[in-house]
């Protein structure tokens, strides 16, 4: 007897389970995100760099457990553009040759442009404590960061559903993302009787 061979979806592959009231659960435990908002250092003079730097420093002393995320807050243009090369190269004809590359050298624009707008996220990592102890540590943790001055709220579903699709590269759409991966597109093929 043969065994049937197993999908995995992206949340297996990852240790997904399901969104928990303070975020994520995981088979290694629950996650909270907290976002932070990006500070332009850019803009700063040396003296705000290094107090920003000292402040981080001091929040990573005082809360060893946080894990710190970033990832780009837009999409990877990288397929696009290989495309875009690729139909350069095999273009007979130089005046789309030449439309072609200004589409390659517009989204190489685009993309620098939208290099910048980044995502910061401290990550926790919530131990088998009660619900009462978990909510105090969670505000604990949200204060401290407060106080060493980054902007910070917590991250809701959605925020996570959001930074979980640019992550894996979905592409981005206006309406709300399914909980479950491929609980859309399964829907749209059941046959009914």
């Amino acid at each position: 007897m043969k065994k049937k061979k197993q999908n995995n979806g992206t949340q297996q592959l990852i240790g997904a389970k399901s969104f928990s009231r303070n975020g994520l659960l995981t088979t290694h435990g629950e996650l909270v995100f907290f976002l932070v908002a990006p500070t332009n250092i850019s803009v700063l003079s040396q003296d705000s760099v290094t107090v920003k730097v000292r402040h981080l420093m001091q929040l990573l002393s005082a809360q060893p457990d946080i894990e710190i995320v970033c990832l780009d807050d837009c999409e990877c243009f990288e397929s696009n553009k290989e495309f875009l090369s690729q139909r350069i190269n095999e273009e007979p004809n130089p005046k789309v040759k030449a439309l072609l590359d200004r589409d390659r050298k517009f989204l190489d624009e685009i993309q620098i442009a939208m290099s910048t707008a980044r995502q910061f996220m401290f990550v926790y990592r919530l131990r088998n404590d009660s619900d009462e102890q978990n909510f105090a540590n969670l505000n604990r943790i949200e204060k401290a960061v407060t106080e060493q001055g980054f902007d910070v709220k917590r991250a809701g579903k959605s925020d996570i559903k959001r930074f979980l699709s640019i992550y894996f590269g979905y592409k981005l759409i206006d309406e709300e993302l399914p909980d479950t991966d491929g609980e859309k597109s399964a829907a749209k093929w059941v046959i009914p009787d």
